[in-house]
């Protein structure tokens, strides 16, 4: 997603790498809660997966490598343009949250089924580092996967509705009430 936001100019090219290591390292200190958690119920099975994403045989639907890469390329797309465009300084104030929640409650329920879907790089790695194996060698599908949507997502908001509607995000500019203020 953050690439996406780089390439719809709503995030600093700049800020990227130092914003994606913070992302993975929440991501791993998150996975790794929630196997001290979950590992503290009789019957715990990392080997299930642990809500890693996985293609083909890991496919919680058995969907082939071609079907996952495609809906999760096509899913966080339009995810990303659903974040655009609600967060576009021409949108109604104050309901980009409910318009990214219900699309992201629609991408997991078509999507989980699929892939386990993340949307997120980071989200992915968290889970895959426990339980390594197979959930480490299909992860680079589920980098590469949103990397490419939020590049399309982005790159197709900036040339529908302009460069204009950026609302730059930096960590500098969200205020202390968690606000972004809007930018002409």
């Amino acid at each position: 997603m953050s690439v996406g936001l780089v390439a719809g100019k709503r995030f600093p090219a700049k800020d990227l790498v130092p914003y994606v290591v913070a992302q993975v390292a929440g991501a791993v200190a998150a996975a790794a809660i929630l196997y001290v958690i979950a590992s503290g119920a009789a019957g715990f099975d990392l080997s299930k997966g642990f809500a890693s994403n996985g293609y083909g045989a890991h496919s919680p639907g058995g969907y082939s490598p071609l079907a996952c890469f495609l809906a999760e390329v096509v899913l966080t797309a339009f995810f990303l343009l659903i974040i655009m465009g609600s967060t576009d300084s021409r949108a109604p104030q104050g309901f980009a949250p409910i318009a990214i929640g219900l699309r992201l409650t629609l991408i997991h329920l078509i999507g989980i089924p699929v892939t386990n879907l993340s949307v997120n790089p980071a989200r992915s790695t968290g889970p895959a580092l426990f339980v390594g194996g197979w959930a480490l060698a299909q992860l680079w599908m589920f980098w590469i996967a949103p990397i490419i949507a939020g590049a399309l997502g982005g790159a197709a908001y900036q040339a529908l509705f302009g460069e204009r509607t950026a609302v730059l995000v930096t960590p500098k500019s969200i205020a202390l009430d968690g606000k972004v203020p809007v930018q002409p």
